[in-house]
């Protein structure tokens, strides 16, 4: 995270994102989805299916699908850039949270607590009561000690400050989920902008000029030597 400051004075908290470009491995027609791939992998770390997907194309650490309007104008091998958002544009941002290990009720769940004192002893932070004598078992859900962090999270109507296409780098207004390089799925409305992905022509290589004389010439210079090389 950073900061920034706006054209009015205001300094705004950002995290600095950096998003793209992505290829677009897949095309699904039927389901009306793409697949993008995200990040720089090196072949040889690929396994054999993996390779086979990603067949003339560049290989990508992270695959993804996105549900699209529609699929008509859009090629396996195109991008997708930071063009498609702009400043001032509403976004959610989804990411997997910080994982914190094993917490208890308070940390976790935000029990207030119990009395510290009037014959309560080692109980300020246990969570009490779980459920009624008669059932005999635990409901499902329950809110209790265990495992936290390490979820899903979707975070919506962030603000997108600034954005930087020669760099790849967008600046989103708050915190968003997860930690430094973790993985981020940013989604807004609007029309998704692609980059067509054109063919480069072959240069065929320069075919170096070979000078040659014209056949009398070469005849009576041969005719020449062979005088010199008799007299001789």
């Amino acid at each position: 995270m950073t900061q920034v400051f706006l054209p009015t004075g205001e300094v705004v908290p950002v995290t600095k994102v950096v998003a793209g470009p992505c290829t677009v491995v897949q095309i699904k027609e039927k389901e009306k989805a793409i697949q993008l791939g995200f990040g720089e992998k090196k072949e040889f770390r690929l396994n054999k299916p993996a390779a086979g997907h990603l067949k003339d194309l560049k290989p990508v650490a992270w695959l993804k699908e996105f549900k699209v309007e529609k699929t008509d104008d859009i090629n396996r091998g195109d991008l997708v850039t930071l063009e498609t958002f702009s400043v001032g544009d509403e976004i959610e941002v989804t990411g997997v949270s910080k994982g914190k290990g094993f917490a208890g009720v308070v940390k976790r769940h935000h029990f207030r607590g119990g009395p510290a004192s009037h014959g309560h002893k080692d109980n300020l932070r246990a969570p009490g009561s779980i459920g009624a004598g008669g059932v005999q078992r635990v409901f499902k859900g329950m809110r209790m000690a265990g495992r936290m962090g390490g979820d899903q999270v979707t975070v919506k109507n962030l603000e997108v400050v600034e954005v930087h296409p020669e760099t790849n780098e967008i600046y989103i207004k708050g915190a968003v989920p997860g930690g430094r390089n973790a993985l981020l799925v940013i989604q807004g409305e609007g029309e998704l902008k692609i980059q067509k992905n054109e063919p480069k022509a072959e240069v065929k290589p320069e075919q170096p000029v070979v000078e040659t004389a014209p056949v009398e010439a070469v005849v009576e210079a041969t005719a020449d030597n062979a005088a010199e090389t008799v007299n001789a």
